[in-house]
């Protein structure tokens, strides 16, 4: 498909307009609807529960977040929905809470969370919800396998592939040096056929970026930019910033 122009029209609050000293808490419908006011698009994290709902949350475990601890994907909706985010009256919504109040007024970057483990589930579900939504989203993942699945699920979106050019941090240490390099070097585009690509703000100058913006023509947005330094910096090589901590 044709990438749509709103896709990279405005810069894209991370986990909307969050803002601690304003009690506007990442992935919340409060910062959503900040980040609305200020005429931002919005980027989401999106995974299960355990008994298969779609809940708008980024880690994999509630204790950063949470008045609770454990892993999310261990925990019913119910009990997802009795917790309360630490210092606000903050609930984790689902994800078509989140749609109903974002409701078409702003572009929606939707990332589907993976376990690498070729689960189609979070996909099949995210995408049925997406199905009835009206509103400008487009849909990503660093699982090429997610990417691929979302091309055949919902091709009507728009579809991008999160990348970055080391995998060096220790939660990339469950991947084989090979499987790295795959997804260093885009070795997935034949099956992901991305529209975009979302690519780690410091890596914006290597090979995997510069040649699917420059060579294969793909629209980039770059995570995280958490000032205007960065910002100036990424804008000579991306298209869009998908920003956090300071106002573009």
């Amino acid at each position: 498909m044709a990438t749509p122009a709103w896709l990279t029209a405005r810069p894209i609050a991370h986990r909307g307009l969050h803002d601690r000293r304003q009690n506007l808490i990442e992935n919340t419908v409060g910062a959503a609807k900040a980040a609305i006011l200020q005429n931002f698009a919005i980027e989401c994290d999106v995974q299960l529960t355990a008994d298969g709902e779609v809940i708008v949350f980024h880690d994999d475990e509630l204790d950063r977040l949470t008045t609770s601890q454990g892993a999310v994907k261990k925990r019913t909706l119910a009990e997802i929905k009795a917790l309360t985010l630490k210092n606000t009256d903050e609930k984790i919504p689902t994800l078509g809470e989140f749609l109903a109040n974002i409701s078409g007024q702003t572009p929606l970057i939707c990332e589907i969370k993976s376990s690498f483990d070729a689960n189609p589930v979070p996909a099949d579900r995210c995408c049925a919800i997406l199905q009835s939504y009206d509103g400008p989203v487009a849909i990503k993942s660093f699982d090429p396998f997610v990417v691929a699945n979302i091309r055949v699920l919902a091709p009507e979106r728009p579809r991008g592939f999160i990348g970055e050019s080391r995998y060096d941090d220790p939660e990339w240490d469950f991947l084989t040096a090979p499987e790295k390099q795959a997804l260093i070097s885009l070795n997935h585009l034949v099956d992901t056929n991305p529209d975009f690509l979302s690519w780690y703000c410091k890596d914006l100058e290597q090979t995997g970026p510069c040649l699917g913006r420059s060579v294969v023509g793909l629209p980039l947005m770059t995570w995280t930019v958490r000032n205007k330094e960065e910002m100036l910096h990424a804008y000579k090589f991306a298209d869009q910033i998908v920003f956090e901590n300071f106002i573009p």
